[in-house]
């Protein structure tokens, strides 16, 4: 265990990338988890493939429970190596980081079983849960991350936290390809966590911004030797990536937080729905342990 966990921490450096000596070295480097203005960000796809371009990177449009940012990255930028992804919220709690080989596949496993289970907050957790995504994705060529393990703050929205609450059984936690070690949007000691999950289950490793503002965007990279898509998502699975980057500032988080919330202001009443849905059962377990106690 501990040797393992020294392998895997000289795989990941904290700290902002330098990206001239990852090009000088021949590394290919994605931020593997952004967000456009076609879920929850402001950010334009144009605006960020030129933030790309300009810092000599890859990208992973893993918007909320939608593809279309995504499509319009791959359709816009040919040349560029454009991971397609999605990001989906689980009923039961946990964010899922899905990868294609192939973008087809993407959109069909989109219009076959994401789209039709979207409620009317869009990016907010969809009517499958963790397992039943799991299950979905498993008929596809992809890779399923597990998104900020231990996130965020007060809820649920992370397959590490939903298993120490005994939310979820531990078991799920193998059935993912690959843990985000590194998420920009986490506190550091969260981050270490994840670190320990992905040794602690053996793992793949991924990072990502968790880019909601322009600015943000390349600030956490995935890197390794790959040229192609399939090359890349490969070296996911044979435990060959490093991760290089930094997590926001307090003011950064804030920020983020202040431009997150105008998204969903039109969708208020079905976010609330949702969220009391979610969390209905936990608060009557909360309860009976309760009950239980004193008696």
């Amino acid at each position: 265990m501990l040797r393992r966990e020294r392998i895997v921490s000289e795989r990941i450096r904290f700290g902002r990338p330098v990206l001239k000596e990852l090009t000088h070295e021949g590394i290919c480097a994605v931020d593997m988890h952004c967000h456009t203005n076609h879920s929850d960000a402001p950010v334009r796809v144009r605006d960020a493939l030129a933030r790309a371009s300009s810092l000599g990177i890859g990208l992973a449009i893993t918007d909320h429970n939608v593809v279309t940012g995504s499509r319009d990255a791959v359709e816009s930028s040919p040349g560029s190596l454009i991971i397609p992804g999605i990001e989906i919220s689980a009923l039961d709690g946990p964010h899922i980081l899905v990868y294609f080989y192939a973008f087809s596949d993407l959109i069909d496993f989109y219009r076959n079983h994401i789209e039709d289970k979207k409620q009317q907050s869009p990016f907010l957790a969809i009517r499958l849960t963790t397992s039943e995504i799991l299950d979905r994705a498993s008929g596809y060529s992809c890779l399923c991350a597990a998104a900020h393990p231990f996130g965020y703050l007060i809820f649920n929205k992370g397959v590490g936290r939903c298993v120490e609450r005994d939310y979820l059984p531990p078991g799920i936690i193998p059935r993912f390809d690959a843990i985000e070690a590194v998420c920009g949007g986490m506190s550091r000691s969260g981050n270490v966590r994840a670190i320990h999950l992905a040794e602690r289950y053996n793992l793949g490793i991924t990072g990502g911004s968790d880019a909601h503002l322009l600015r943000d965007y390349g600030t956490v990279l995935t890197c390794t030797r790959a040229d192609t898509v399939d090359e890349f998502l490969d070296s996911i699975l044979k435990h060959q990536t490093t991760l290089i980057g930094k997590e926001k500032t307090l003011f950064g988080k804030g920020l983020t937080g202040t431009v997150m919330i105008t998204r969903y202001l039109p969708y208020t009443l079905p976010s609330l729905s949702i969220h009391y849905e979610q969390n209905l059962p936990r608060l009557q377990r909360f309860f009976r342990t309760m009950r239980g106690h004193r008696r």
